[in-house]
């Protein structure tokens, strides 16, 4: 993965890349607003469930409120808000 991090007192605003087979090494507890600029992205929750986010689409999940993943199969780039 490639991170571009900017940093506003306590906002984090991130362009990241994510390679092909990109599975995220752990379970976020944290909320984030996602704008996906490429390509596409799983989301998975504990629970199991999953979403997938499109070029163009917006996914929004708050502080501790359900811990998730990420997958891309063919690699994405994310606009992530924290």
């Amino acid at each position: 993965a490639e991170w571009r991090i900017l940093t506003m007192h306590d906002i984090r605003i991130r362009l990241v890349t994510y390679s092909p087979d990109y599975l995220a090494d752990h379970w976020c507890n944290k909320g984030h607003i996602i704008f996906c600029v490429e390509g596409s992205m799983e989301t998975e929750l504990e629970d199991g469930s999953k979403h997938v986010l499109n070029k163009g689409q917006l996914y929004t999940v708050g502080d501790n409120s359900a811990a998730h993943r990420s997958y891309s199969a063919k690699g994405c780039t994310l606009f992530i808000v924290d």
